[in-house]
């Protein structure tokens, strides 16, 4: 048995909880040690480093988000699906905003390939055919609502909207009614 209880699974979700109590940039593998009341190196036969540490998050996070995003679209098609996939990602990065820090770390395409990264590209691309988008233009999509998706969190998540006369609610609603009606009238090649 693993001194205090220590399992991989165990370690990513306190580095995963961690993450969004101080940061990702504040988890540390000294920090997880102290909080199993062990020493530093007792966790190095279960993790190779810090980085692996946070792929392990990131991947964590994105299987989170792809089980939340799959429930919010069940059943939706069209404009209700973009919406109900947006809102679902929103809500995740704001509720847990180290895991979705985590979710930008880099991943080898192994990694990648067999994580929930491709169950979101997936899911994205499920919206856009009820759009009757195809290739390449399904691409050109997945890579434009994830980028407006990711550019609208994180300019939100430190505080790029505080200042403004609109509330950021009623312009996140504007930005996916835009989306909407962008890939209803997307441009032939």
């Amino acid at each position: 048995m693993a001194r205090a209880g220590v399992t991989v699974e165990r370690l990513t979700q306190a580095a995963a909880d961690l993450a969004d109590e101080v940061g990702l940039e504040n988890v540390t593998v000294s920090a997880l040690a102290r909080g199993f009341g062990v020493r530093d190196a007792s966790l190095y036969s279960h993790i190779r480093n810090a980085h692996d540490l946070r792929v392990r998050v990131a991947v964590l996070a994105l299987a989170e988000l792809a089980d939340r995003v799959a429930a919010a679209l069940a059943g939706r098609a069209g404009k209700d699906a973009l919406v109900a996939f947006a809102n679902a990602y929103r809500t995740y990065a704001k509720e847990h905003p180290g895991r979705y820090a985590a979710m930008q770390v880099e991943l080898d395409p192994v990694t990648a390939a067999g994580s929930a990264a491709r169950r979101h590209s997936e899911m994205t691309r499920a919206i856009l055919r009820g759009y009757e988008l195809s290739e390449p233009d399904q691409t050109d999509c997945v890579r434009l609502l994830h980028s407006t998706f990711h550019g609208y969190v994180s300019l939100e998540r430190v505080g790029g909207f505080r200042h403004s006369p609109r509330e950021a609610d009623v312009s996140w609603l504007r930005a996916l009614d835009a989306l909407d009606a962008v890939l209803r009238n997307w441009p032939p090649a």
